[in-house]
């Protein structure tokens, strides 16, 4: 049987849609995932802004009363508020009752408090996976310091990884032209970064583009963002190579065939 995992907040509009979105799309083939809230008023369309940017469904999602769920048993109800923690410690039929302590992204005046609060929320939900699940998707694993310094060891993972970080998303025939080196090669190294955790991927008809993934610790970008500031000379001749492409397709084009889009 599923883990019935259930979080808890007072509007049930932002953390705890967060934590529900990211447990059910990081582990739903072995947790039932559901939220509510004390007071439930509506998600906010923030909340929606962040869970889309990170590349998470965020549709349908609407805030629920915990009312709804009095009566029913979870193993694990986990609050995300203090108000929250207070009113529901006590779950009727409950099995272990948490608090996680996260700022409400609500009452910040920082234009990405949004985006911060689910990676942190994210980090607590790795880990709640890493000590309930003993075989935990390699999507989810914490990126360790030296796992990431290894990826940037080989100059055809670093460039593109620079490459990338300064265009938002590339898709493997732009690396291509920009590394002058043939799709084979490129897809490998590819597919070595977003194994370790680095770069997202998506497809869109016939190619597949890469992104940072947005998940990756704040301080693994900025080391990353340093690198291509300080390194202007080594991407000076990609960047050329890349502007003289021309017809691109993350800029609308389609100059990219199905062969080059693995």
């Amino acid at each position: 049987m599923k883990t019935r995992v259930l979080f808890l907040c007072s509007a049930n509009s932002a953390r705890s849609q967060m934590a529900e979105v990211l447990l059910r799309h990081f582990g739903g083939d072995r947790f039932d995932v559901f939220s509510a809230g004390t007071e439930p008023s509506t998600v906010d369309p923030r909340t929606l802004e962040a869970l889309k940017g990170f590349g998470l469904e965020a549709q349908g999602l609407v805030s629920k009363s915990v009312e709804r769920l009095g009566d029913q048993h979870f193993d694990y109800v986990i609050s995300l508020c203090d108000k929250a923690h207070r009113e529901c410690r006590y779950w009727p039929g409950g099995g272990v009752v948490m608090a996680w302590e996260f700022p409400d992204p609500k009452a910040s005046n920082d234009p990405k408090a949004f985006e911060r609060t689910l990676q942190e929320i994210s980090e607590r939900i790795r880990l709640f996976m890493l000590v309930n699940s003993k075989d935990v998707n390699s999507q989810v694993k914490v990126l360790q310091p030296l796992e990431f310094y290894k990826s940037l060891a080989d100059e055809t993972r670093l460039l593109s990884l620079l490459l990338i970080e300064q265009e938002g998303e590339l898709c493997v025939c732009e690396l291509m032209a920009a590394l002058d080196l043939p799709q084979p090669k490129i897809s490998r190294h590819l597919g070595q970064l977003r194994k370790a955790g680095l770069l997202l991927d998506r497809r869109q008809g016939q190619w597949v583009f890469y992104r940072l993934h947005p998940l990756l610790h704040d301080w693994m970008r900025d080391v990353l963002r340093q690198t291509r500031e300080h390194g202007t000379r080594m991407l000076q001749q990609p960047l050329a190579r890349l502007e003289a492409m021309g017809d691109r397709p993350s800029k609308g084009g389609n100059v990219c065939g199905t062969a080059l889009a693995g």
